[in-house]
């Protein structure tokens, strides 16, 4: 059977009808990571034992897990030669989630080393490619994870998402991200980027697909302090919703303005006019303080990522170098040196400037009270409409290397996915077109329109996009050179 052609909820309910094995599912997706993967290079390590390897209660629909998140016995490097033989002894509380659902593990995709980057260019094993153009990124930094949905390498993968990790190559590689509240789901023995902003999620085929994994994943855990308490599940009856009558959707302005893709933004407006079909009423909004967001987010992240990698030093994780040292002080400097990659050292020194004696209240306390504003915008905004839609990214897929010596045009391509970071808000990205790329090839490539809701309405947003999904019909294709 060939099962790239199916969604995780038609998987499951296949090995749940007995008509399918298990072992030929993860068996399916197992031939195909090693017949295409040597063309975008999504995996790190793959599960080669089979299910007789996984000490789960039953093995069933297989997920790729982002090299992040720890997994008992499994090497887990983030995608860093600081980390590079790390074997977990436990598993993360995402982890356990989804082995208690009865899932198994293809085991380790790709991403930017320590999650920083936009591009898949900092990681240290291998620079992960685009499945629609492999001559392009699939952004950052949970690209593996993006790349192998994409190709169809696995029906679902796990991720990361901070400012714009997953949104943002999803966007670029044609796929469903749904990214949660802040809180809904634990961030227990996942490695910590930006504490305040880090958020475990899922890539999938469908909008339901995501819901499927977002009631078996979120749930409170005693363990980790930001979980918010109870657990949160979809009613069906949305399923059944088949116009957007009574909803209100917000069209932010400053999210519209000049570097925003000519391409892009067209089918963005078609986006907004099919809502107008399906009887929603539309609204412009502001968020006026949208124009501070990136310059808050890298200022803030910085600053809490720094502290995290504060641990990998050679003395409690990661490596020791070989370099001769007088003091302990020269001893962590030689082991940070010399195995961290550029963009975190570049990360690391900048949260020392901003948290310095002389500069905290300049930089980092200021960043908080606007994020606080930031957070204020959308409130507002929530009390006239009942989500907003923009793109999620200003362009599509560029050329591998074509930024990667201009890191603050990098950043810019985030503009749309930080604000709601900072905010802790929910968010999906569904389908929405294909547009040129802006070189001479003029390749069709993926667009997508990302809708947010305020916090805590998980519901709504899925039944929105559900609804757009349904109707539009912009089903995820397989790039045709990853065709059986």
């Amino acid at each position: 059977m060939n099962f790239k052609d199916l969604s995780l909820e038609e998987i499951i309910n296949k090995l749940n009808s007995k008509e399918v094995t298990k072992e030929e599912v993860f068996d399916y997706f197992q031939s195909r990571i090693e017949k295409y993967d040597d063309k975008i290079k999504s995996y790190n390590f793959i599960n080669k034992k089979g299910l007789n390897s996984i000490d789960w209660k039953l093995a069933w629909v297989p997920i790729a897990v982002k090299d992040i998140f720890c997994e008992k016995w499994v090497v887990t490097t983030c995608a860093s030669n600081m980390l590079k033989d790390f074997v977990p002894p436990y598993d993360s509380a995402v982890i356990e989630n989804l082995k208690d659902a009865w899932m198994s593990s293809l085991w380790k995709v790709n991403m930017d080393e320590f999650a920083m980057g936009s591009t898949s260019e900092s990681s240290v094993i291998h620079t992960t490619t685009n499945p629609w153009g492999t001559d392009r990124i699939p952004g950052g930094s949970s690209w593996g994870s993006a790349a192998c949905v994409a190709a169809w390498l696995a029906p679902a993968a796990l991720w990361t998402d901070t400012g714009w990790s997953i949104r943002q190559p999803a966007s670029m590689c044609g796929i469903v991200w749904f990214k949660p509240s802040y809180g809904r789901n634990s961030r227990y023995w996942t490695m910590a980027m930006a504490s305040s902003l880090d958020c475990p999620w899922t890539l999938t085929k469908t909008v339901k697909d995501s819901a499927i994994l977002y009631n078996i994943m979120n749930g409170y855990d005693e363990r980790e302090s930001t979980s918010l308490p109870g657990k949160d599940i979809i009613d069906d009856k949305i399923w059944e919703t088949k116009n957007l009558k009574w909803m209100k959707i917000g069209i932010p302005k400053e999210y519209f303005e000049e570097w925003l893709d000519k391409w892009v933004k067209a089918r963005i407006d078609e986006a907004v006019e099919k809502m107008k079909e399906l009887w929603a009423e539309i609204k412009e909004v502001s968020l006026p303080m949208t124009k501070y967001a990136i310059a808050t987010y890298y200022i803030i992240m910085p600053a809490e990522v720094s502290t995290n990698l504060s641990r990998y030093d050679g003395i409690r994780f990661g490596h020791n170098s070989d370099k001769s040292y007088e003091s302990t002080d020269e001893l962590f400097m030689n082991n940070r040196e010399e195995w961290f990659g550029d963009e975190a050292k570049r990360r690391i020194v900048l949260w020392s400037y901003v948290l310095s004696a002389w500069y905290y209240d300049a930089y980092f306390k200021k960043a908080t009270q606007v994020r606080t504003l930031i957070i204020e915008d959308f409130n507002k905004v929530f009390e006239e409409v009942d989500a907003i839609i923009s793109p999620v990214a200003p362009t599509v897929a560029w050329k591998t290397w074509e930024k990667i010596n201009d890191p603050v045009k990098m950043y810019l391509s985030d503009a749309y996915t930080i604000p709601a970071s900072l905010a802790w808000l929910p968010w999906i990205s569904v389908p929405c077109g294909f547009a040129e790329s802006d070189d001479e090839n003029k390749e069709l490539l993926p667009v997508w329109l990302q809708i947010l809701t305020s916090r805590l309405e998980e519901q709504k947003l899925f039944e929105i996009a559900n609804v757009y999904e349904q109707a539009t019909k912009f089903w995820i294709k397989c790039p045709k050179w990853f065709e059986d």
